[in-house]
């Protein structure tokens, strides 16, 4: 401890500030880690609540003691790992969370002092929760509240009511319901409420937008058409379009034919009995035979003894008696032909197409030579093109003539009278070349607008580069200099013997530096002879010019200045 304690007093207050420092950010990097990797073990026990389960669920984990943590505006609860698998089981257990509202288990709890009324709300609160239940069981739902009305009867017709029901969806983000899934919405709580329609169901989602067609009555139906038979006529329409134009383009052309279709529909439905009788064709229906025969046999002779004897004379008997009838019924009946029909929505009562053709361009020359000229012509289709167009159109589109019509005409297009003209641009013969001697790449970059600019820049660098380079050669080496300093600074140490002692270090160091300036003089005057000599045109540029104007306007104002930034350039120095 002791040896800790010198070696404390030993360090500097900066030193003793710095561990002071750096201790307290470990410390404090310990704590945030720990309470980051705390925080982290949370895991969602239940997310999307809404406010009243919310508030249940954390009642309950309070009471049980078990730490937890609020996010996403307490719609979210987050709890340790492990104890999200207990916490889920014992809030079942418990009821929760109820999604907001309860179903049928309402009725768990028996209640002997309800009334008939209050027996009839909860029912209608528990049928509502169930079908909010099964709503948020589809995958784009994630709320949904429904509210019904229960039918109305009474015992005079004007009083009696339908069932009705709304249903209010909050859809998940990016995601939207489909016809299908609006449609078994409203057969859902069609299914589930008695005397309720699909047709009277409203289906809204969280914007206000209401996501069903309402349907119209069948009194209402006549008098204007709804949006599904509009949409109906539309489709047809569009289809027959879509073949006409898919039939005509490889023929005229996209833009060389306009064609437009009008459909009329009957959406009048019913049914139809028709019995029809042939009375020509007849067809024994019944028939009944009767048959009755009656008859008895007498006596004949004379009457007396020997007429009773055992053995009497055979006597021809001279009376006989008897009785028969014979009745038959026929009944026939006419052939006839019953037939049930059912007529039907949306059959086609007429059809109109009508299609226009545009004229063709072509282009003519007009004389010879010099004077020729070019000549724009537009030219109608011919007839045996318009029957043909019309044949296919008849043919692809399903006209019938006594029912249907089929236009078919030939007018100029706009675009095809009055084209528009743009300027000829002027036909030049090509420049010679000024420079057949130069290769490709250099002949393109001389035909360039800025290449002045570029030719006097590269020269610039060039001329730099150059001089750079020369005064790299000419410069002399380190050991050149210390030769050269070697014989005067003996000579001045020799004539500094003579002189005071006091005065012997000044006057040598002057003449140090006055045998350099020499040597810099110099090499300044053999650099200016170079230059001289190499006789180089001057190229100069707007932006040389400036630099040159800038430059011999600041020496003329201080000109030991620019001495010695060119004394520095010519030394090599930065």
């Amino acid at each position: 401890m002791n040896e800790l304690k010198r070696l404390f007093d030993n360090l500097t207050l900066r030193q003793k500030l710095t561990i002071g420092i750096a201790a307290a950010l470990v410390i404090a990097a310990l704590v945030s880690f720990s309470h980051w990797d705390k925080e982290r073990d949370f895991k969602p026990l239940f997310t999307n609540l809404a406010p009243d389960d919310a508030g249940a669920v954390v009642t309950h984990l309070h009471e049980s003691g078990v730490e937890y943590r609020l996010s996403e505006d307490g719609a979210s609860i987050l709890v340790p790992s492990a104890k999200v698998a207990e916490m889920r089981l014992n809030l079942a257990a418990a009821g929760l969370p109820k999604s907001g509202r309860i179903g049928f288990e309402l009725f768990d709890k028996t209640n002997f002092g309800a009334t008939d009324f209050a027996e009839q709300v909860n029912y209608h609160r528990a049928l509502e929760g169930e079908l909010e239940r099964s709503v948020m069981s589809l995958a784009e739902v994630e709320q949904a509240r429904v509210h019904i009305t229960f039918p109305k009867d009474s015992v005079f017709l004007e009083s009696r009511q339908p069932a009705k029901a709304s249903v209010l969806v909050k859809l998940r983000p990016g995601t939207h319901l489909s016809e299908q899934n609006i449609l078994a919405i409203c057969n859902l709580a069609a299914s589930a409420v008695e005397g309720l329609n699909p047709e009277s169901v409203s289906v809204l989602d969280s914007q206000g937008n209401l996501l069903n067609r309402p349907h119209k009555s069948p009194s209402a139906a006549g008098s204007e058409p709804d949006d599904a038979t509009l949409e109906y006529r539309q489709k047809l329409e569009h289809d027959v379009l879509g073949k006409i134009n898919s039939t005509l383009e490889p023929l005229l052309g996209a833009d060389k034919f306009r064609a437009a279709v009008s459909i009329d529909c009957d959406f009048s439905s019913g049914e139809q009995s028709e019995e029809t009788f042939d009375p020509t064709k007849s067809v024994m229906v019944t028939s009944q035979r009767t048959e009755d025969s009656t008859g008895t046999a007498t006596s004949a002779g004379i009457p007396g003894t020997p007429s009773n004897l055992p053995r009497p004379t055979a006597r021809p008997a001279n009376g006989a008696g008897g009785a028969s009838r014979k009745t038959e019924n026929i009944s026939y009946q006419s052939s006839r032909l019953v037939r049930h029909i059912r007529l039907p929505q949306g059959t086609v009562k007429r059809m109109s197409v009508s299609v226009l053709v545009d004229h063709a361009v072509r282009y003519s020359t007009v004389g010879t030579g010099a004077a020729a000229k070019t000549q724009r012509i537009v030219e109608p289709p011919s007839p045996e093109k318009l029957k043909v167009v019309k044949d296919l159109v008849a043919g692809v589109a399903g006209i019938v003539p006594e029912r249907d019509q089929l236009v078919v005409e030939s007018f100029p297009f706009e675009s095809t009278v009055s084209p528009e003209t743009l300027p000829a641009a002027p036909v030049t013969a090509p420049a010679p070349n000024p420079f057949p001697w130069a290769p490709p790449w250099l002949q393109h970059a001389m035909q360039q607008k800025n290449f002045p600019v570029m030719l006097g820049v590269g020269a610039a660098v060039g001329i730099a580069l150059l001089g750079v380079f020369i005064f790299l050669l000419r410069r002399p080496s380190k050991s050149r200099i210390v030769a050269q300093t070697t014989p005067a600074i003996a000579a001045g140490k020799g004539a500094a013997s003579a002189l005071p002692s006091d005065d012997s270090e000044d006057s040598m160091q002057r003449q140090i530096e006055a045998k350099i300036a020499e040597q810099n003089a110099e090499k300044a005057r053999q650099t200016a002879e170079v230059l001289g000599n190499l006789k180089l045109p001057a190229v100069t540029t707007k932006k040389a010019e400036v630099l040159t104007k800038q430059i011999a306007s600041e020496a003329k104002k201080d000109p030991q200045s620019m001495a010695h930034v060119v004394r520095s350039w010519l030394n090599g120095e930065d």
